[in-house]
């Protein structure tokens, strides 16, 4: 159960951003529930995700092995259950999913998903990059693609920090 109760969905101030996030996602997600208790932190936080989510140009399957794998790292069943499906949808395959805790020692991730899986490692679980993890990512991936991979590392492990500090679950009732 969450720490607070989730916001009043028909607050005249939500009301425009509720409608937003109606036409653009289909239903007001519990994350989205809990930030509406700041309208201004909620718009904010759709506008930014939106980018990562639809507007970035890293491949869908690496952006959702890469929410997957900060999920696991940081312990967030919310997240996890959100994207799971989308993960699978997008192309990585179960396999992959059920790896994920011991992805370095799989042979389901190729080179390229391996190199942004120890750098999502890095990032979440130490900040620093080391420098043989960031060239290995680099030999993957455009100027473009790394910026885009790092600020998608870094919006999830926001995500995953305001879902577990706040204590959202999906089998919460509203």
């Amino acid at each position: 159960m969450a720490r607070i109760p989730y916001a009043d969905l028909a607050n005249p101030e939500a009301k425009p951003i509720v409608d937003r996030i109606i036409a653009e996602r289909g239903s007001v997600l519990h994350l989205y529930q809990m930030l509406l208790h700041s309208p201004p932190v909620a718009s904010g936080w759709l506008n930014y995700l939106t980018s990562i989510r639809q507007l970035s140009t890293l491949p869908a399957a690496l952006r959702e092995l890469v929410i997957m794998r900060v999920a696991v790292i940081n312990g967030a069943p919310y997240e996890a259950e959100q994207h799971a499906p989308i993960a699978l949808k997008e192309g990585v395959t179960q396999a992959q999913l059920d790896d994920l805790n011991q992805w370095e020692s799989s042979t389901k991730f190729d080179a390229t998903q391996r190199a942004i899986l120890a750098y999502t490692d890095a990032m979440t679980k130490n900040i620093q990059v080391p420098a043989e993890v960031f060239a290995a990512v680099k030999a993957q991936l455009s100027e473009r693609l790394l910026v885009e991979l790092t600020a998608t590392v870094a919006a999830y492990n926001m995500v995953s920090r305001f879902l577990e500090a706040m204590q959202i679950h999906s089998h919460d009732h509203r």
